[in-house]
């Protein structure tokens, strides 16, 4: 079976490097692609994310329009610019929509909710979700907890997209990490919008044994399904790892679990290739 991984991170941004310790992962490009390789991930979808300082993210001095750190990246590895509002002006957002015109492999935004202090339905964001409109690209919004006290809760909750979802029709947005842990929020919004998705990137942070253990509690587990089984409709569900945040391998073993099995394809597939059209497999 092909995979995409439809969330992952490629920025030397110092808490994805602590995290890759905590996960046991070699955060390195070499890292990635070995990873990947064994993984049987066909192509994957980075989000854009920079600090300009070590430990600064969430960075107001950021660019308007972030990308990975990769000068290169690799022919299967497709970009999300990820947006920061506080740099947002009528310049760079000309320069925003040319880049994607520009540059095949920018596939979709991100939108920072939480660790930027904007509701996502803020007028700083509109000319984003317009050019999302104009050349059909996904918007994926981070929601649910944080990795940064200095982040704002009050903006990540999931509910926000409802408003969004109405407004923009025509746009599909993403809720990344499925909202948790306001997951029933989360699959509420997709269920109720054609134009939701949810994505389970994330659920985890850490290595083989702490997984290892979230699968030993069933409480946790059946927190992660429940929000699935009440949206029953396993086309809105995109995979990802988050990577550095998890071992790709071990975290696609684990969200096997919270998938059935009749779903795998579509889950870790054919959804991210129908969503993100350009992408490849």
């Amino acid at each position: 079976m092909k995979i995409i991984d439809a969330h992952m991170h490629f920025s030397k941004i110092d808490a994805f490097h602590q995290a890759a310790i905590d996960s046991g992962v070699d955060y390195s490009l070499k890292g990635y692609l070995q990873e990947a390789a064994d993984s049987g991930i066909a192509a994957s979808v980075c989000m854009g994310l920079i600090e300009m300082g070590v430990g600064a993210f969430p960075d107001l001095r950021a660019p308007a329009a972030m990308h990975s750190d990769l000068d290169n990246p690799p022919e299967n590895m497709y970009i999300c610019l990820g947006i920061n509002p506080h740099s947002l002006d009528d310049n760079r957002i000309r320069q925003i929509e040319q880049l994607i015109v520009r540059k095949k492999n920018m596939v979709g935004f991100k939108i920072y909710a939480g660790y930027y202090h904007f509701n996502i339905c803020d007028p700083v964001y509109i000319p984003i979700y317009k050019i999302a409109d104009r050349y059909n690209l996904p918007v994926a919004i981070h929601t649910g907890d944080v990795y940064s006290e200095d982040a704002l809760l009050e903006y990540s909750h999931p509910l926000a997209a409802d408003r969004l979802a109405v407004a923009f029709r025509d746009v599909n947005f993403i809720l990344c990490h499925m909202g948790d842990p306001w997951i029933m929020d989360a699959c509420e919004v997709a269920y109720k919008n054609s134009n939701v998705w949810v994505d389970i990137s994330g659920l985890l942070a850490g290595d083989e044994e702490l997984i290892s253990q979230t699968e030993s509690r069933a409480a946790v587990m059946q927190h992660y399904t429940c929000g699935l089984v009440y949206l029953n409709n396993y086309k809105k569900v995109l995979f990802g790892t988050d990577w550095p945040l998890v071992p790709m391998a071990r975290y696609i073993e684990f969200c096997k679990k919270i998938i059935p099995g009749d779903f795998h394809e579509d889950v870790f597939c054919n959804n991210a290739a129908l969503l993100f059209p350009s992408i490849a497999v």
